[in-house]
């Protein structure tokens, strides 16, 4: 959705306006268009052109993007790029401040609000008043798969996994489906298995409507001296490239030894 915003009562019929959507979105890890055109009511502009893109609100929000085109014909050369995240794509002498912002994470959803400034009329300077919003959205990642004692013979093993929106989790094992309790809240949300009642392999699903991930652990006990119940083996995926790895290099030092 496209939206039409003039910035200054009085001023509709100028010739001066900017169009921003008021929506994008983003995958997380990815990059994200923030288009941004303007109109104008010169046939061309020589002056000084500066581009500025701020977040959070307008007029008073924090430049994350500031470009300065100092005459005709030359580039707009970058004064501010908040963690080199923002490239300008668009050129403002074609009435174009489109940016693009690299590696997204979390915290880059935020309000965008775009701005031309032209040097000399105190007047020719025009801001997105609503701005748009950038969403970011992820497919589920599983962040910890942990197993802990309960006390006794009784373990638990807790997932935990983000996305967005967040993901639904489930744990399968020996016995096939497994009740879990779940916790958490907005991305992130975690899955506890109270009880590992066999052997064998126990794997957590993560779904949303963006992707699915897995992660498993294997559980082993063994009966040692007086009868107490010791864990043998818990492992990741992760684990078994591990251990993988640490058996070639005993391998390696037998050998040379």
């Amino acid at each position: 959705h496209l939206t039409r915003l003039f910035l200054l009562p009085g001023l509709q019929n100028s010739g001066w306006s900017i169009q921003v959507p008021s929506d994008v979105t983003g995958e997380f890890g990815k990059t994200a268009v923030l288009p941004c055109t303007f109109t104008h009511p010169y046939k061309t502009i020589d002056r000084p052109l500066t581009a500025i893109w701020r977040v959070r609100e307008p007029y008073n929000g924090t430049v994350v993007f500031k470009c300065v085109a100092p005459g005709a014909g030359e580039l707009c050369k970058t004064a501010v790029s908040y963690k080199n995240k923002y490239k300008l794509l668009g050129n403002p002498r074609h009435k174009d401040l489109t940016i693009r912002i690299d590696n997204l994470t979390w915290s880059d959803s935020e309000r965008y609000f775009c701005r031309v400034e032209l040097s000399g009329d105190v007047h020719d300077k025009y801001e997105s008043r609503n701005g748009l919003k950038l969403h970011i959205i992820a497919a589920p990642r599983i962040t910890d798969i942990t197993v802990s004692a309960r006390g006794g013979r009784s373990f638990a093993a807790r997932c935990t996994a983000e996305g967005e929106p967040a993901p639904a989790l489930a744990w399968s094992g020996p016995l096939g489906g497994q009740r879990a309790s779940l916790a958490g809240g907005g991305r992130r949300v975690t899955a506890e298995l109270q009880r590992l009642p066999r052997h064998g392999r126990y794997t957590c699903t993560a779904v949303n409507s963006h992707g699915r991930a897995e992660g498993a652990l294997y559980f082993y006990t063994f009966q040692a001296t007086g009868s107490s119940l010791f864990l043998v083996l818990v492992l990741v995926p992760l684990g078994i490239k591990v251990l993988v790895l640490l058996l070639l290099v005993g391998v390696t030092v037998f050998w040379r030894g």
